[in-house]
């Protein structure tokens, strides 16, 4: 079945509020390829263009895209078959007033280096060396639940999660708070740490192919209120919080949540074996908000769904 092509050409938002407007409705089991632009809208081209603080407007989110039948309570899994860049550079920059070493002394900002792709696509060249191009989805997200969040920011709808397990054959899964669930994503890298240290990755306009579909809500043994993903081995809870420590404190709470259904624990026994078997990867400190996850190997976890 040949894919549909949802650009941002057509329709990007810079703000996931309760009210989106859809650019397009899609049927639950649709394939899509979703067009993203870079996350500082082409604004930087050369190691020349430095840009003196964050633009009011970034991280564009192709969409939203409507799903039919979602609904709240309801489950949006998005599975990621493939990320591909779509241009010839990504870039890297620093920005005043953001990042982890925001204010060190021996770090200059603003700069920025562009980071070209090889011809094959199979890596970007940062200062003459050679890092392999594994594309990551840093913004994505539905329409949440009450408050709005500009894409900038991470939160239990998603957003500005930049977790590099964002990325092809893994699949994530969002609390649908709204109807139509309002999917949007953009904001891609073609190859980042865990962390985001300086505030970005390499920043690159990608093709993302999806496959979406609506899981009833009912049919889930668990209330989830935040996003969930799903690589080959593991399950992974994924929170957003001020701190670090109360990110962790919200994983770690998924976690349990998951494994007090799957083995009817009570907490305090899915409290102990969390810390025999979960892992908390940090997947950025650099946003508003940072973001973590915990990983439990589906070993030890079945499927919530």
């Amino acid at each position: 079945m040949a894919r549909q092509t949802v650009s941002h050409e057509e329709g990007a938002i810079y703000e996931f509020t309760p009210d989106l407007t859809p650019i397009e409705t899609v049927r639950s089991g649709t394939r899509l390829t979703i067009e993203t632009r870079d996350s500082l809208d082409g604004a930087v081209q050369s190691d020349a263009d430095v840009l003196e603080s964050v633009p009011e407007e970034v991280n564009a989110a192709t969409g939203p895209i409507a799903l039919e039948g979602a609904e709240p309570g309801d489950v949006l899994r998005v599975e990621i078959d493939a990320v591909r860049v779509a241009e010839d550079r990504g870039r890297v920059i620093t920005i005043d007033w953001f990042g982890l070493l925001d204010g060190h002394e021996a770090i200059e900002a603003p700069r920025s280096r562009t980071t070209p792709v090889d011809d094959d696509g199979e890596t970007i060249v940062f200062d003459g060396l050679e890092v392999p191009v594994e594309p990551v989805i840093g913004t994505i997200g539905v329409a949440p639940e009450e408050d709005s969040y500009t894409t900038l920011v991470p939160h239990d709808h998603g957003g500005n999660l930049d977790t590099t397990d964002v990325t092809a054959g893994n699949a994530i899964y969002f609390p649908v708070f709204q109807s139509g669930a309002m999917l949007a994503m953009g904001d891609c890298k073609a190859a980042m740490a865990d962390g985001e240290m300086c505030g970005t990755g390499s920043e690159i306009a990608c093709e993302i192919d999806v496959t979406l579909e609506v899981i009833d809500g009912e049919t889930i043994g668990v209330d989830l209120e935040r996003p969930l993903l799903e690589t080959p081995d593991a399950w992974k809870t994924v929170a957003s919080a001020e701190t670090l420590e109360a990110a962790c404190e919200l994983a770690n709470l998924d976690a349990i949540d998951l494994l007090a259904a799957d083995h009817g624990f009570d907490e305090t026994d899915a409290y102990m074996f969390s810390s025999l078997v979960g892992g908390l990867e940090i997947s950025q400190v650099v946003d508003p908000l940072v973001t973590v996850r915990n990983a439990v190997p589906k070993a030890y976890l079945s499927s919530p769904f």
